[in-house]
């Protein structure tokens, strides 16, 4: 691990966020362009980055290396399932439902890319999307289930196969399996725009920050849940990876984005349906905050 690389890293996120914040605070950016910023990253600007990740050349090892990682995920996923019903049962309903989302669905996709990106290149980013793959599936169907009735199974594969992120992941298999070159001009555009990834994302989550009052924020829910966000799934991940003998690259991947903040989608969710949508845009202010500090500190373990 490249620790001056880490530090810069983390350095730049900081004041990312910062400018995010700031904008926010000035009126630079209006209440609707939050919206605007995230569709922009979900439908644009992500998918490039992804499909920029698979622009390398392609061996067995990598297909592998897919393998592991997609079981890993799997196998965090429905170990998430198991947490989030058992350790919110004394939560009031409305708090429950916003806990147990929070618990199944990170905000690793948006978050966690451009970081696994920063800390392990191109082919960190390219398993990172792999990676992302069965919590798109269990956010679509178990995870809009705790505050509504569960969609059809229809419904969910349709979402999950359509999702611009996923579509981005076949687009990119397909062009490093058969190593297709693209031209020169089209390449370099989806290289431009995936670039702006980690700075769009960032400056979003600031500007998230941003409308949080600072003296409201923490409470013993709060606290719980980011413990076990944060720290204790990634530290359960990094425990079974050294077991099993996984590989660092992958193990790292895999506990840097199962120790991702809170999704951005909680909050709107529980709004949506009424769930306590307060506390929800707390746990995810809560936990953005920690992981600033939590991210450089498993990465350093790492």
């Amino acid at each position: 691990m490249d620790y001056n690389r880490l530090l810069n890293l983390q350095g730049m996120l900081f004041l990312l966020v910062a400018a995010g914040v700031v904008l926010r605070k000035k009126g630079i950016l209006p209440e609707g362009a939050k919206s605007i910023l995230t569709d922009l990253v979900i439908y644009l600007i992500l998918p490039c980055n992804i499909i920029n990740s698979f622009f390398i050349e392609f061996d067995l090892d990598i297909l592998k290396g897919f393998a592991v990682i997609l079981t890993i995920a799997g196998l965090i996923q429905a170990g998430c399932l198991m947490f989030a019903k058992i350790f919110y049962n004394r939560e009031p309903e409305s708090r429950k439902k916003v806990l147990q989302y929070g618990t199944v669905c990170s905000n690793a996709g948006f978050m966690g890319n451009p970081i696994a990106e920063g800390v392990y290149g191109a082919e960190g980013l390219m398993y990172a999307s792999i990676f992302l793959i069965p919590q798109r599936i269990v956010m679509w169907s178990a995870g809009v289930s705790y505050f509504t009735e569960s969609p059809d199974r229809k419904t969910v594969v349709k979402k999950v196969l359509t999702h611009p992120c996923i579509i981005a992941v076949y687009i990119g298999l397909v062009l490093m399996i058969t190593q297709v070159p693209l031209p020169a001009f089209l390449q370099n555009t989806i290289r431009s725009i995936g670039g702006c990834t980690t700075t769009v994302s960032m400056v979003l989550i600031g500007a998230i920050l941003a409308e949080v009052e600072p003296g409201s924020i923490l409470d013993w829910g709060i606290v719980k849940y980011a413990f076990i966000r944060l720290f204790l799934l990634p530290l359960l991940v990094y425990i079974c990876c050294r077991a099993f003998h996984v590989p660092p690259l992958l193990s790292g991947v895999s506990v840097l984005l199962t120790g991702m903040p809170a999704g951005s989608t909680t909050a709107i969710l529980a709004s949506k349906y009424e769930g306590d949508y307060i506390f929800a845009t707390k746990c995810v202010v809560v936990t953005t905050l920690l992981s600033l500090v939590t991210i450089p500190l498993w990465c350093m373990v790492l």
